[in-house]
């Protein structure tokens, strides 16, 4: 079976670090999705995600991610079943996130660009590390000229 979803969008608020009982992080956002194509009335719409990251991915977005960061999130779709305060039963569809990268460039938000490019969840209890392998990045200025390539 195969269930995998990547979706890029804004954050529609800032994200926020959360703990269970036993300590893992958690933490929950929305993203604003544009739709490929507009309305019959010629207007684009837009769906709003939820998307809920875990552990170090968790403590990754909500340290470098902000409301209105681009992200672009890739993880697996989700359903789940519960009971509302009025005992009706209901169901939300989210994104568990296993990567989530930066969606934009410095000169599109306010980051920080001392943080990784991306971070991946751990698999099979393995320690994860930055995608790229380097945390830190220096931008290279018009003036430098030639690309160090």
């Amino acid at each position: 079976m195969l269930n995998k979803i990547i979706i890029m969008g804004r954050l529609t608020r800032d994200p926020e670090l959360r703990r269970t009982g036993s300590g893992t992080a958690v933490t929950s956002f929305s993203l604003a999705v544009d739709r490929d194509f507009k309305s019959q009335n010629g207007e684009k719409e837009t769906d709003f995600i939820d998307v809920v990251a875990w552990r170090s991915t968790a403590e990754f977005v909500s340290k470098y991610f902000t409301k209105g960061r681009m992200a672009v999130v890739e993880g697996r779709l989700q359903i789940r079943d519960w009971t509302d305060k009025d005992g009706g039963k209901r169901r939300s569809a989210e994104v568990v996130a296993d990567n989530v990268y930066f969606g934009d460039s410095k000169r599109d938000s306010a980051g920080d660009f001392g943080a990784p490019a991306s971070y991946s969840a751990p698999m099979g209890g393995r320690s994860a590390a930055p995608m790229g392998g380097q945390s830190d990045f220096a931008e290279i200025g018009e003036e430098d000229g030639e690309l160090p390539f």
